[in-house]
Formats: C-alpha cells, structure tokens, sequence
C-alpha cells in the first residue's frame, strides 16, 4: 500500500497527482454527456445505435469486471455466470410472475452477489493463472447446468420475451431508449467504480494486488476485502445481465455464457483500455465493440472468420506495443510532452 494513499483516504483530501472522488464525478458527468450527445446525433440510425447500446453496456460490464479485476488483481473469467444469473432470473420473474424487469434488478443483483461470494470463498485460495482457470471451469460447469435445468433455463432452446412495448416492462418500440439504458448503467458502474477506488476499500483491494502476505501483514482482511470485492463486482454484472435479457428477449447458454462473447471479453475490454484504470474499460468498449461490430458487417460474410482474425491481429498489436492498454499509453504520451516542455522559458 502506497505510503501516500492512505492518508489520502482517511482526510479526504487528495495527494498530488491523485484525483478527488468529487473530480472523478465532474469527469464522469462531463463523459455521460458527450456519450449521449454521441447517442442525439446518431438518433436515427437503428444500426449504429444498437452498437452505441453494446458499447455502453459492455463498458460497463468492463468496469464491473474491474473491480475485482483491475483494483484487486483477481483475474476472474468466471463473471459470465453472474451475467446469467441476472438474465435467467429476470427473465423467469417477467415470463412466470409478471414483475417488472426494474424490480427484478434488485434479485438479480443480491442473487448474483450472494453466487459470487459462494463460490469465490474456496477458489481465492487459488492466485494468478489457477485462479483464472479455476473461474474459467466455473463458467463451463454452468453452461452444462444451464442446458439441463430446462425448467429455469429452456435448456438449449432458451427462453423468449414477449413484446410487450412500454416502459415498466423494460421494451421500447425504438433503440435510442435502450441506448439512454445501457448509458445509464455505464454511468451508475463509473459511479461505483470511482467510489470504490477513492474510499478506503478500495486501498485495501489495491494493496491486496500489489502483495497479499503485506497487505495481510498490515492487518487488512485480505479474504473478507476479496469477497466484498467479487460481490460488488457479481452485482453490478447481474444488473447487466438482466439489461441485456430484456434488450435482447431471448436467452440461450450459448448467449449467455460463451467464454470469448462474455466472459473473456469483460476482462479483455479491460486490458485494451487500461486494467486497473477508471476509465480504461470505457476507452476500450469505445474501440473494441464498435470495431468488432464493423468487421462482423462488412467482412463476416465475405469469408467466415475474416473478422476474428482482422479483430486477433488488432488485439496481439496491443498487446505488443500497448501493455498498459490506451490510458497508459494515453497517460505516457501525456507525460512525455510535458516533460519535455522548456523549463523557465525566459532564455532571451
């Protein structure tokens, strides 16, 4: 734990170079704005709306996954089942008991929580790459569940919403009101995120990623910090899962838990933008989904898997030259300039 930030912390003032919550909420205003601006502009046009709704529902899934992912170091690619959760339940409240998706946002949250905190309780035992492949197992062992429990889940054939346009039920006639949707959980997830990451837990889970036996040493609850960080983190991605059931209408496993559709993405949207970073799964959303989206249309049916290979070729390119993804190398770019500035300037 830097000898800096804790301090910060405790007086709620900021440490030179170190932002206070109250400018990460001026930022994150000023973003909401210009997205929705973005969104205003292109109001018409139902194709690139629906990848502006993608946009800033997988940015904000990115920014749930970071959480745990980037601010505690746990590299979890097990979130898909939470995702699920969100979807499964939403979409049974709505097709069996009639409730409104807003109100099942609540279920679906706890219920996620509850999920991620029981089944984190014996893998974060495991660190780095077992962790990963442990929650990756995670995930298949619920894609096989999810097509035999046909009662909860429709089996392999799903479950499909009916269209019934209005506002309680989550359905809208056009996609600029799913996209003023997806907007508002991106901006609710920066919330949180920035919260977190300002407040003393989220020391404790930046502590905990730089060393555990010094975190633990320090006397940080290095297990309880871990699982309030899934929770939150499992929360967030069921209220996304259940956004994406009622924007879709139809859920299927393959939908829901694929692990290169869902659940590696939430982390490598991450990594491309910057892990760890506030801002870094929004910048890479921005790039990420809109690109995949582009070479999907205009190359994905020229010859399969043109548009995965053109999309791999972009991702191995970052990940040679941009290790700490584009607020690092945004940030590097920025320091690098001012640094270079003459000191003084009166030499005439």
């Amino acid at each position: 734990m830097s000898s800096i930030e804790i301090p910060m912390a405790m007086s709620g003032r900021a440490a030179p170079g170190i932002t206070t919550f109250r400018v990460e909420l001026v930022r994150i205003l000023v973003l909401s704005l210009i997205l929705l601006g973005l969104a205003w502009v292109y109001g018409k046009n139902p194709f690139i709306l629906n990848i502006l709704a993608y946009t800033f529902l997988f940015a904000g899934l990115s920014s749930a996954w970071n959480i745990i992912g980037g601010f505690g170091g746990q590299f979890s690619l097990g979130h898909g089942v939470f995702f699920a959760i969100g979807a499964y339940l939403t979409a049974n409240l709505y097709l069996h008991f009639q409730i409104s998706p807003w109100l099942a946002l609540v279920p679906a949250a706890a219920l996620a929580a509850v999920v991620a905190a029981a089944v984190s309780w014996p893998t974060f035992r495991l660190k780095g790459p077992f962790f990963a492949i442990a929650t990756m197992a995670f995930n298949e062992v619920a894609f096989v569940l999810a097509n035999y429990f046909e009662t909860l889940t429709g089996g392999p054939r799903g479950l499909s919403l009916p269209f019934k346009a209005g506002l309680a039920n989550m359905i809208f006639t056009n996609r600029f009101s799913y996209a003023l949707l997806m907007l508002g959980f991106l901006v609710a997830c920066l919330l949180v995120s920035a919260a977190v990451l300002r407040s003393r837990f989220g020391y404790y889970l930046q502590a905990v990623r730089e060393d555990e036996d010094a975190a633990r040493a320090a006397g940080i609850r290095v297990l309880q910090v871990k699982l309030l960080g899934m929770a939150l983190s499992a929360a967030l991605t069921g209220i996304g899962g259940a956004l994406f059931a009622m924007y879709l209408r139809f859920v299927d496993p393959p939908t829901l838990l694929s692990l290169p559709d869902i659940g590696v993405k939430f982390a490598l949207i991450a990594l491309i933008g910057g892990v760890g970073t506030l801002y870094g799964p929004l910048a890479g959303a921005l790039l990420i989904v809109p690109v995949e989206s582009y070479l999907r249309a205009e190359l994905g049916g020229m010859v399969p898997g043109t548009n995965l290979i053109v999309l791999g070729a972009v991702l191995i390119l970052f990940a040679l030259f941009m290790k700490r993804g584009l607020i690092g190398a945004g940030t590097a770019l920025w320091q690098r300039l001012t640094s270079a500035r003459p000191e003084g300037g009166g030499g005439g």
